[in-house]
Formats: structure tokens, C-alpha cells, sequence
């Protein structure tokens, strides 16, 4: 079988950031990776399940809910998936910052956390998320798009 393109990157030297993963037609993959690769500690499953809940949603309530396909954590526990349709670079990136900056200042409950709204509902750590959210905010607080290439 071909390996897929996720696996030719080196994880060995990916760094914390955001990365454009592969553009398939008018729909791209960002690779936003809150840990490095290889290097515990990585992010706990309560916390991963909290930042998807809230990235997912503000994503979806921002001005550019309709080009948002997906968000969802990676396997492996350091980072997420983000795939959108027909948005250039720099107004994802700007999204991915705002939508971030956004979650880590959230209080209050967390969305869709009942057991009708949820298969896992009671899987949450909202204190790890906001300090997750608020270092991976600090990385990308300077970012630009020349940063979304992988090195």
C-alpha cells in the first residue's frame, strides 16, 4: 500500500504550530499540533475531548460556519485536525488564532456535554483545555503563513 501523506512528515522535527496537511479540491487540511511528536507528556483524553467541544463549536458560530467541514483530535494525542472549505491561508489562520484565542478565554459550561448531546459526556477536564488552549495560543500568536509549511 502507499503510505499516506501524514505519515512522510517527520515527526522526529515537527514543532508545535499549525500546518497546512494536504488541500484536496477546495477543501484543506490543517495539521494544529499543541505538543511536539515523541515527547510526552501528551495530551489527556479528557482534555483533547474538551477542546474539541469548544473549538468545534465556536468554529461552527463564527462568520465562517459554512466553510468549516471538521474538527477533530488525532490519534496519537498531540494535536487536532481542522479541515475547511475554500478559505485562503491567511483567513484560516486567522480563524484557527481567533477560534483559539476565543476557547481558551471561554467560562462557563462546556458545550453539549448531557448525556443526549454527548457519547462520552462525562470525559471532560475544562481546566486542562484552558491551559492547553491559552500555551498553544502563545505559539501561534506571531504566526503567519509562511509558518504552515512543514519544515
Amino acid at each position: 500500500m502507499e503510505k499516506i501523506a501524514s505519515f512522510t512528515i517527520n515527526h522526529n522535527t515537527l514543532m508545535p504550530g499549525v500546518y497546512v496537511s494536504r488541500i484536496d479540491g477546495d477543501i484543506t487540511t490543517y495539521d494544529m499540533r499543541f505538543v511536539k511528536p515523541n515527547t510526552p507528556p501528551f495530551l489527556p483524553n479528557p482534555v483533547m475531548h474538551t477542546i474539541e467541544h469548544l473549538f468545534a463549536t465556536y468554529a461552527r458560530n463564527s462568520e465562517y460556519a459554512d466553510n468549516v467541514i471538521y474538527f477533530g483530535p488525532m490519534g496519537c494525542r498531540t494535536g487536532f485536525y481542522f479541515l475547511v472549505r475554500n478559505l485562503d491561508e491567511q483567513t484560516s489562520l486567522n480563524l484557527i488564532r481567533e477560534t483559539i484565542k476565543k476557547c481558551a478565554e471561554h467560562n462557563g459550561e462546556i458545550p453539549g456535554t448531557t448525556a443526549i448531546e454527548c457519547g462520552n459526556y462525562k470525559e471532560h477536564n475544562f481546566e486542562g483545555a484552558i491551559s492547553a488552549l491559552k500555551e498553544y495560543y502563545n505559539v501561534l500568536n506571531n504566526y503567519t503563513v509562511d509558518n504552515l509549511k512543514y519544515n
